[in-house]
């Protein structure tokens, strides 16, 4: 998988903010210790369990990884 979950994520950046992936991608935006070059579900998920306050719950992150396995 070349991409990166984190470069497929920013694409939510510009939404609506009471959309939860727009506010996920915002959040990650701005978490500079987020692992930006990552695609491995178990490494982001366990840092988002640890470090994603921003996160609305761990099912926005599994649904938005659902879709990124579809696309790569």
């Amino acid at each position: 998988m070349a991409k990166s979950f984190y470069r497929y994520l920013l694409k939510f950046r510009d939404g609506k903010s009471e959309d939860p992936f727009v506010r996920f991608a915002n959040g990650a935006y701005y978490d500079h210790s987020f692992p930006k070059s990552s695609a491995d579900y178990n490494e982001i998920s366990q840092y988002l369990e640890l470090n994603g306050d921003y996160l609305d719950s761990m099912i926005v992150f599994d649904e938005l990884w659902e879709q990124f396995l579809q696309e790569a």
